[in-house]
């Protein structure tokens, strides 16, 4: 299972879309998730921290997370959301490779949705502060009547694996040296995703890439992300390095990349974080590849 997937509460809409349903859920049975900014609080077994409703002051922007076996879950919106790079965040990988796959696939969806709130308390159409709406999966601005829905970004990232056998890696500008993974971009407005593709990879690295396919998806909560995992073909593998994004883009064999993902030393790149969707990337082809 992907990292941020599988999650376990009931998201409960016809709640959210119910004032006096969702008002009723706010009673001695709600648990209310516990969060230091937008870490997670965790207890000595490594599990995620829950409180009472009494633990938030009464004029707490409260969004309703959903129902676990029943029981109606809630996290508060912060006072700002984070804008600071993920890869300086050690506290944070630590709690994340602390939890279960299934309170990281809660505290993931949170996150995302309460960062998004204390990051667009504003409206983006006449610039007067909105209000939180339909147990927090939506703000209303009382002045135009606009609404606003939380975001979530495509992101494409794709293996591109040349003819021969090779695939392409890349690091990214400011990432620890060795620490290697596929190139990733924003799919943007009027693309399909293997336009995407296509763009992102040729602005990257200069590589031309056809037969893009589909792999996998996973929510990725930095902000609020869906990363699609494609595979491509390159028929060419003479590289033109965009210095503006990236540090390093290597052509790998399959053994090379059997290597690093053992952690074998020696190996020619550190792998991504098992959280990422690039290590379940890399682990779908090394299965998938014919061997050389």
């Amino acid at each position: 299972m992907l990292a941020f997937t599988g999650c376990r509460l009931d998201r409960a809409d016809h709640i959210r879309a119910d004032p006096d349903a969702l008002a009723a859920q706010m009673g001695w049975r709600a648990r209310l998730l516990a969060l230091d900014g937008l870490l997670p609080v965790l207890d000595d077994q490594g599990s995620l921290v829950w409180s009472s409703l009494a633990d938030v002051p009464p004029d707490a922007e409260l969004v309703f997370l959903g129902l676990d076996d029943g029981r109606p879950c809630f996290a508060a919106v912060p006072d700002r959301g984070d804008n600071a790079p993920r890869m300086a965040n050690p506290a944070l990988w630590a709690a994340m490779a602390a939890l279960t796959p299934s309170d990281l696939a809660l505290y993931g969806g949170a996150r995302s949705i309460v960062d998004w709130h204390a990051r667009h308390r504003f409206c983006a159409q006449c610039g007067s502060a909105t209000n939180l709406a339909k147990g927090g999966w939506q703000r209303t601005c009382p002045a135009c009547g606009a609404q606003h829905f939380p975001r979530t970004d495509p992101v494409a990232i794709t293996l591109v694996e040349h003819v021969d056998g090779r695939l392409m890696l890349g690091r990214g500008l400011g990432w620890p040296e060795g620490r290697f993974s596929a190139l990733a971009g924003f799919v943007e407005p009027g693309e399909s995703i293997e336009e995407g593709v296509a763009r992102e990879v040729l602005e990257e690295s200069g590589v031309r890439v056809r037969d893009v396919r589909y792999v996998a998806s996973q929510p990725w909560p930095f902000p609020s992300q869906l990363m699609i995992g494609c595979h491509a073909m390159a028929d060419d593998d003479a590289l033109t390095i965009d210095a503006t994004e990236m540090a390093e883009i290597i052509w790998c064999t399959r053994a090379e990349v059997a290597a690093a993902m053992a952690g074998e030393d020696g190996a020619r790149f550190l792998k991504p974080l098992d959280q990422a969707i690039a290590t379940h990337l890399l682990r779908w082809w090394l299965d998938t590849a014919e061997l050389p």
